[in-house]
């Protein structure tokens, strides 16, 4: 189980900053193509509120993870237009992508965390790559490995993690740089019930603070008060 979360909401309050719009994401009219004409997605259209939890459902796909993908900027749109924070994605050159991602959280399906780096120093990655000054950059990483429960492992490696606290480092590393936005894909797949609980309360914890979360899962029951998005062949159906 994750450490006493005794004051942790509290202390969330002011780990993330505010964003300007009021609609954090709207897909207007999107459709995404891969050759040769493979629809992923149709003409989708809907907008997540600021503050939301919003768990994307689908059949194995459906388009779950290009949705997620093309709210991140990892995909471009074939047509129509993805906003985030009121910003059209399809108007960022390429330069401005990584500043774009500074506000957004991304756990992917593929965690990605590097085996031959401490907990500390995987935390610390995306924080030097966005030049933050190092008497900044180590409170920040603590403070982020400290809400999911991982700061007494901080150096320790990850294959010397178990396989939730595994997913829990992932999400650290996602959110040490504050984001407005937190995306993520199957976070608790793979995880037995007790521990994929866990990490639906990490990501629980962060939405009550007024953090948008959305995340694409086959487990709807962790989730029972999210707002519903469902795909089903490129689609929303409700």
């Amino acid at each position: 189980m994750i450490c006493s979360r005794s004051g942790r909401v509290n202390s969330l309050l002011q780990y993330f900053l505010p964003m300007a719009s009021e609609s954090m994401v709207r897909f207007d009219q999107v459709s995404k193509r891969y050759p040769p004409g493979i629809a992923a997605l149709t003409n989708v259209q809907f907008e997540i509120g600021r503050g939301e939890l919003v768990v994307i459902e689908g059949h194995s796909g459906a388009g779950k993870s290009t949705l997620l993908k093309l709210i991140a900027a990892i995909e471009r749109p074939t047509t129509g237009a993805v906003l985030v924070g009121g910003q059209n994605l399809g108007t960022l050159n390429r330069r401005a992508i990584p500043f774009f991602r500074r506000n957004l959280g991304l756990v992917l399906q593929n965690q990605n965390l590097l085996f031959d780096r401490s907990v500390f120093e995987n935390v610390m990655l995306p924080l030097s790559i966005a030049g933050f000054s190092p008497k900044e950059a180590p409170a920040r990483v603590r403070a982020a490995l400290d809400k999911v429960g991982l700061l007494e492992r901080e150096q320790a490696f990850p294959i010397a993690l178990s396989g939730g606290e595994q997913q829990r480092l992932a999400i650290a590393r996602a959110v040490v740089s504050r984001p407005n936005l937190i995306l993520a894909d199957e976070p608790t797949a793979h995880l037995d019930m007790e521990t994929a609980a866990d990490v639906a309360t990490i990501f629980a914890e962060f939405n009550r603070v007024g953090v948008t979360v959305m995340l694409a899962t086959y487990d709807r029951s962790l989730f029972p008060e999210a707002r519903r998005l469902r795909l089903s062949h490129g689609s929303v159906v409700s």
